[in-house]
């Protein structure tokens, strides 16, 4: 098994450039409109060792630090310019490690590998329709009846929801503790009876798909718990530092495509007998993405280096938050600027830029929404 290190940075990104060109992009526009991400891509990915980035070799994976992790997210975000790909590539990145961090190793065993070798998909099943960012206040029970829990409830806006094969879900296993200490992690097979599904059609992400998910009597076997009962609600918070760093990443490489693109128009588009790049004000809207875009790289880069190094304290967890804001701002801005030089152009299907711009918003709402982001930074930070 290859071990990855922050040596093969260089070479990581240019397999990645050039997988994203032959593998993906020449399809996307038709899975976008299919609304549809093929397993035999996972099967690609995998093959590749991506899926398996950061996991241990005695489950299929491939260690590598998160330095390595973030470039591979931000290449691909870059050449692909679809948070859809990402999101369904990666699902898993939010699915696995809570049964990584916390499961019993016969679980880890049975979910893990067939996952990373991309032949099952594992989604992340947190938000309700009564709660979004107050996660203390879900709904969803599991009430335990011999060897089994029996889930009753629902989820909505699951990445993977329809696809999957095992969606990690929080329940309440306590229900007269309607507070954050009632709730639990569970493992629930895909195909399991009880379990019904409905896609939502959404502004952006197509090629993900998003599912509103219906547990009616669903039996799982108490093997499937992750960790303690009762605990769940510290390994969803911890769960999230690391998914909010992925975002950032991919919002880095939004920008960077949207940055691409916009100069590649501007210095082929003609207007008033010279090229758009030839106008000042065409080349200062350049410069202002182009200043977001180094910001945003080198707190990205500090970040990662640092939980390589294992830091995870407050200043940490505030730093996560607050980048996460910043990257997501920054593919905003640029999304919006590289739309206005593009012109009509920029408003028309087909281009990375009118995608990412209708994908902004699940990038500052997703993982965390920006308030939220700001509260909890501002409570690491003592303010």
């Amino acid at each position: 098994m290859t071990v990855f290190d922050t040596a093969d940075l260089a070479v990581i990104e240019d397999t990645a450039k050039r997988f994203a060109q032959a593998e993906i992009c020449p399809h996307l526009e038709a899975r976008e409109e299919a609304g549809e991400f093929p397993r035999g891509l996972y099967r690609k990915l995998a093959d590749m060792g991506w899926l398996g980035l950061g996991y241990p070799e005695e489950l299929g994976g491939t260690p590598a630090p998160w330095a390595v992790r973030v470039a591979l997210s931000r290449t691909l975000s870059r050449y692909t310019g679809s948070g859809g790909v990402m999101a369904g590539a990666f699902s898993h990145s939010i699915g696995l490690p809570p049964i990584l961090n916390h499961g019993s190793d016969e679980l880890k065993r049975r979910v893990i590998p067939d996952v990373l070798a991309g032949s099952k998909v594992s989604a992340l099943g947190i938000t309700e329709p009564g709660c979004g960012s107050d996660v203390s206040r879900l709904r969803t029970t599991a009430r335990r009846e011999g060897g089994d829990y029996v889930v009753d409830g629902e989820k909505v806006f699951i990445t993977s929801g329809m696809r999957a094969d095992w969606i990690t879900a929080a329940v309440r296993t306590d229900p007269d503790n309607k507070g954050a200490s009632g709730i639990s992690m569970l493992v629930i097979p895909g195909d399991a009876p009880g379990l019904s599904r409905a896609p939502l059609r959404k502004m952006g992400w197509l090629c993900s798909d998003t599912a509103h998910l219906h547990f009616d009597g669903v039996r799982v076997p108490a093997g499937n718990l992750v960790g303690e009962e009762g605990k769940g609600f510290r390994i969803i918070m911890t769960n999230f530092n690391g998914e909010r760093l992925s975002m950032a990443a991919m919002a880095l490489g939004m920008s960077e495509c949207c940055y691409d693109e916009a100069l590649a128009w501007a210095r082929e588009r003609k207007t008033f007998g010279a090229s758009l790049v030839n106008h000042q004000v065409v080349r200062h809207k350049l410069v202002d993405m182009r200043m977001r875009i180094e910001s945003t790289r080198a707190w990205l880069t500090n970040v990662a280096d640092r939980a390589d190094a294992g830091q995870a304290d407050a200043q940490w967890i505030a730093e996560v938050c607050m980048l996460k804001n910043h990257a997501t701002q920054a593919m905003q801005f640029c999304a919006d600027q590289a739309v206005q030089i593009l012109g009509g152009m920029g408003y028309m299907r087909g281009t990375a830029s009118e995608r990412i711009y209708r994908e902004v918003k699940v990038a500052t709402i997703g993982g965390g929404t920006e308030e939220i982001m700001k509260e909890l930074a501002s409570r690491q930070l003592g303010i």
